[in-house]
């Protein structure tokens, strides 16, 4: 049988692992209470939020712990009867989704034609996502089919719903897309 030299390195690795968990086994230690405590002291003098893991359809309680208003730790909330403390591995990895150097901070509008794109100001944002839904709505808004029939409608605009939003926003988003004619609306959760 021909080893790899990175087949060696891991066996050997794994191999020196085992040695010296073996070795402090051995001597009686029990490593478990050390764990514990170095756990209890990253997050002290943190402040814990009750909140929800945005990934799914299923609303896995999380705790979010925040020290200095930073966020230091999001975890599996233990009191939840949903997932009683344990996450996915989507939902163990939030903490990368909220403190990340990578994740955009401000809105990025690239025009028409542009090759490139451009700081938007976040109010100018909502402007022109309002502006292009009314102009959408009006171009395409059907009175009545060709039966004659009223429908009062636009399918031109499709409304996609996240999986944790609760029912209160569904409800305001379902009677604000309804006003607009808006039919298909459609949620995360059952896809």
């Amino acid at each position: 049988m021909a080893v790899s030299r990175r087949g060696f390195l891991k066996l050997s690795g794994a191999a020196a692992a085992g040695t010296a968990l073996g070795g402090v086994t051995s001597l009686g230690i029990n490593l478990t209470p050390a764990y514990a405590a170095a756990q209890s002291l990253r997050i002290k003098n943190a402040q814990a939020f009750p909140s929800v893991c945005p990934y799914c359809a299923v609303g896995c309680g999380t705790l979010v712990h925040v020290a200095n208003n930073q966020i230091i730790n999001i975890e599996g909330n233990p009191d939840s009867p949903i997932n009683q403390g344990n996450l996915c591995p989507k939902g163990a990895a939030i903490y990368q989704l909220h403190v990340n150097p990578n994740r955009q901070t401000q809105v990025l509008h690239r025009a028409p034609g542009s090759t490139s794109w451009e700081t938007m100001d976040l109010s100018q944002a909502m402007d022109r996502v309002a502006q292009l839904v009314k102009k959408t709505r009006d171009d395409t808004f059907v009175v009545q089919d060709s039966a004659g029939k009223k429908v009062m409608a636009t399918e031109a605009i499709f409304s996609l719903g996240g999986a944790t939003m609760d029912n209160e926003w569904n409800h305001v988003q379902q009677k604000l897309l309804r006003g607009l004619g808006v039919t298909p609306i459609e949620n995360q959760a059952r896809i």
